[in-house]
């Protein structure tokens, strides 16, 4: 029996969940070994271009309108190329987790601010509520060891860093909404991902130290499959299905995938390396998925 459209909704949501709930491992593999603008570049530029044969092998179309090219690469650049850089170099001076952290705990709110600041959503006290148990539920998870923690100079920029990405990344997905009128999804997906991949690309491997010799792919196996993994998973599926969730969700629902990803996170660490799963973490990873389910809700 087919899957119901919102059934199929939902299992793409699920799988963006947990897909993207393990790319910053994947991602703090890449760049011990890679540079990192180099290795973000490659990715998401192999990743359009994949999507965009794809397009071609099946007859449709895959250049833009000329009037929306400018606008276009605006997009891309956010989504893509001043994300990827800014996030990946913040990553070098922090943790995977922290990093983790912080990008679940203000995805879904610069893109609820910049949905309602655009015009494209109203806020309401459904959306207040589950931003709320959100963020509650990121600070019980993660709060206690950061606070017992000390932050040096590089972790405050690393952290900033990533800040600063998620940021770009919110305003950029926020922007793209209005352009799924004139543009498919995967058409979409894939211009944005080699416009901004390609210029990336162009920028890192002539001033990042052993960006040429990085092009050869002789990184090692680690880096290697971290790379396959988010290419073909993170970039060709996840981020697929991301943008026709936006098409049909809006842009903030779907970034609530951010309270489920962490809890993902904490799963595979207490179960595959051992890590510890208090009372604490058990309420934070609830109230997460508390607040997922009622900014999904759809009131009748």
């Amino acid at each position: 029996m087919p899957l119901t459209p919102a059934a199929q909704q939902r299992a793409m949501f699920a799988f963006i969940c947990f897909v993207w709930g393990t790319t910053w491992l994947g991602m703090k593999i890449g760049i011990q070994t890679v540079p990192p603008g180099v290795f973000a570049g490659l990715r998401w530029l192999t990743a359009g271009i994949v999507l965009l044969l794809w397009l071609r092998w099946r007859g449709e179309r895959i250049m833009p309108p000329p009037r929306l090219i400018g606008r276009l690469v605006g997009v891309s650049i956010l989504l893509v190329t001043l994300n990827q850089v800014i996030q990946l170099y913040g990553l070098l001076h922090i943790t995977a987790g922290l990093a983790a952290v912080i990008s679940s705990g203000l995805t879904p709110i610069f893109l609820l601010i910049f949905s309602v600041g655009l015009g494209q959503e109203k806020l309401s006290w459904r959306q207040v509520g589950a931003i709320t148990l959100g963020v509650a539920g990121v600070l019980l998870l993660f709060g206690p060891d950061a606070v017992a923690g000390t932050l040096d100079v590089w972790e405050v920029i690393g952290a900033g860093g990533v800040v600063i990405g998620c940021l770009s990344y919110s305003l950029g997905s926020v922007l793209t909404r209005p352009m799924m009128r004139n543009f498919a999804p995967v058409q979409l997906a894939g211009l944005t991902d080699v416009i901004g991949g390609g210029i990336l690309l162009v920028f890192s491997v002539p001033l990042e130290p052993g960006g040429w010799e990085a092009l050869t792919f002789r990184w090692g196996w680690p880096a290697f499959l971290a790379w396959l993994y988010l290419v073909i998973p993170a970039a060709l599926m996840a981020t697929t299905m991301y943008f026709l969730l936006v098409r049909d969700w809006g842009a903030s629902r779907p970034g609530t995938y951010a309270f489920i990803s962490p809890v993902i996170a904490v799963i595979l660490g207490s179960t595959l390396f051992g890590e510890k799963l208090d009372w604490g973490q058990g309420v934070g990873m609830t109230l997460m998925l508390c607040g997922a389910g009622l900014a999904l809700r759809r009131f009748r």
